[in-house]
């Protein structure tokens, strides 16, 4: 089932939009202190008020803000209705080789735009830096930030790779990627173009994209050696961010006409 298959929630576009974690979503519904702040202090939202809530798992609800004091840190909710989406037939998840930082917060927030279903972040040979083993919380809370102002009620898993392209490898087996795509300079040999209908495929669709300074023929290998299909998106040389919001672009554009907006 896709989005276009079920009702749409009533057109409430005025309302402002939080995030409650999914563990959270019981009574009492208890905004934390960043959302509460901000509902509070920043958009100063009345007691009475209803505020749209995302949980990042497809689920949306309707809430309308309880009292509270001037000075509290924490903002209850009194839950009105909700509606869950079930999650796409066509998946995305982009593969990006490590770089530098602001870049990966730009890109955190497109591939949410853009409905990415995973973002993996992946330690290549030419990575500037090593990757971390753990994810960040100022990560979540950008992913967050990009579903409140697109409504987005899936957050994309968020994954680091610092085995290098081995692990890449492995976790792409492992999380049954049907359809694997590693983007490269348009004269490899047995290239294929990407375009909506190579990425818009039912399943999940893995696009790797290198660092900034690009793939070693090493690591292009292996891919190709795993079933990874070198691919191009033309002969221009992309900057690697740019290569990567074109490929969900490309996808999301895809099951926009799926759905025939």
């Amino acid at each position: 089932m896709d989005l276009k298959d079920i009702p749409a929630p009533p057109d409430w576009s005025d309302a402002r939009t939080f995030f409650l974690e999914p563990e959270q979503w019981r009574e009492p519904y208890e905004l934390d202190v960043a959302e509460s702040h901000h509902l509070t202090r920043v958009l100063r939202i009345r007691e009475g008020e209803e505020v749209r809530v995302l949980d990042g798992k497809g689920r949306e609800g309707r809430f309308r803000v309880a009292p509270y004091k001037k000075n509290a840190k924490t903002v209850l909710l009194e839950f009105v209705d909700e509606w869950s989406y079930p999650e796409p037939e066509s998946k995305v998840i982009l593969a990006a080789g490590w770089t530098k930082a602001a870049r990966r917060g730009w890109i955190l927030e497109k591939a949410v735009e853009f409905e990415a279903s995973g973002i993996w972040l992946w330690q290549a040979e030419r990575s500037q830096f090593p990757v971390p083993s753990d994810i960040k919380e100022s990560w979540h809370g950008q992913l967050v930030a990009g579903a409140k102002q697109c409504r987005n009620p899936w957050l994309p898993e968020l994954r680091t790779l610092p085995g290098g392209v081995e692990e890449l490898i492995a976790l792409a087996e492992e999380s049954g990627c049907e359809h694997r795509h590693v983007l490269v300079e348009s004269g490899h040999k047995s290239v294929m173009a990407l375009t909506p209908e190579t990425l818009g495929q039912p399943g999940r669709t893995l696009c790797v994209v290198g660092p900034e300074g690009g793939f070693t023929e090493r690591e292009v290998s292996r891919l190709a050696e795993a079933g990874f299909l070198p691919a191009t998106l033309g002969e221009r040389v992309l900057r690697w961010e740019t290569a990567a919001v074109l490929c969900l672009g490309l996808h999301w554009w895809k099951r926009q006409l799926d759905r025939k907006l």
